[in-house]
């Protein structure tokens, strides 16, 4: 699976009641860009690059993967150099929690 594929997954994962009041976008620079926007509760996923990302995350498919899926720990991927970020740094600490890793396969 690639990451364009499993960002697909990211809606029906997504939890309002975690993201709040949050209004974003996240971008997620794997072999295919695709962006994330939060907004007024609900979450959309767009393929290409947002014109103003909030957060952009560079990675490998496969690390995306696993970050998202809880078998990858965030901070172990950025002090080892699997995780870049780029923009807004704390909302890049929280955005693994606005989403039910359970309903990611």
């Amino acid at each position: 699976m690639t990451a364009a594929e499993f960002l697909k997954q990211l809606p029906n994962a997504f939890n309002a009641e975690a993201a709040g009041d949050t209004e974003c976008v996240l971008q997620f620079n794997t072999s295919t860009p695709a962006y994330c926007t939060i907004k007024n509760g609900e979450c959309t996923v767009t393929e290409g690059t947002a014109d103003n990302a909030d957060v952009t995350l560079i990675m490998e498919d496969e690390d995306l993967i696993q970050l998202f899926k809880g078998e990858l720990n965030g901070m172990t991927a950025f002090m080892t150099g699997k995780l870049q970020l780029e923009g807004d740094m704390m909302l890049g600490q929280r955005l693994q929690s606005f989403f039910d890793q359970a309903k990611m396969s």
